[in-house]
């Protein structure tokens, strides 16, 4: 599967965006999706998950971002409400196909990855 990620760019604090990522080859609707970001200097991160039962998010971004899917159009989406500078990086989705072994929040959890997005947030 091929993940395309879109929709970042510069937004002021407290300014949402949506990001999307548009998957080819394989239809997503039962894979493991993630949301992750990184900061310039520090490491990815995990931001937000789907399967096919549930969601989970970060700490830093519970409240604000919704993680979600259309299975019509093979895209995962992030909606980032309330955006924080803090927020500012570049972000990636990521697929993996069956659950196995490992956590969702784990970037060694994901076989399949976009090229990334940057969001800035300004204050």
């Amino acid at each position: 599967v091929q993940l395309q990620a879109s929709g970042g760019g510069l937004v002021q604090a407290g300014g949402s965006l949506r990001l999307s990522c548009a998957a080819s080859g394989r239809t997503i609707t039962y894979y493991y999706m993630g949301w992750f970001r990184q900061a310039p200097g520090k490491e990815r991160e995990f931001v937000a998950a789907i399967w096919r039962s549930g969601t989970n998010y970060a700490d830093s971004v519970k409240g604000r971002f919704t993680i979600s899917r259309d299975h019509n159009k093979n895209t995962l989406y992030l909606q980032m409400n309330n955006l924080k500078p803090e927020d500012t990086a570049v972000y990636y989705c990521a697929a993996r196909r069956n659950p196995g072994r490992g956590s969702y929040n784990s970037t060694l959890y994901y076989d399949y990855w976009g090229q990334g997005t940057q969001v800035t947030v300004s204050s």
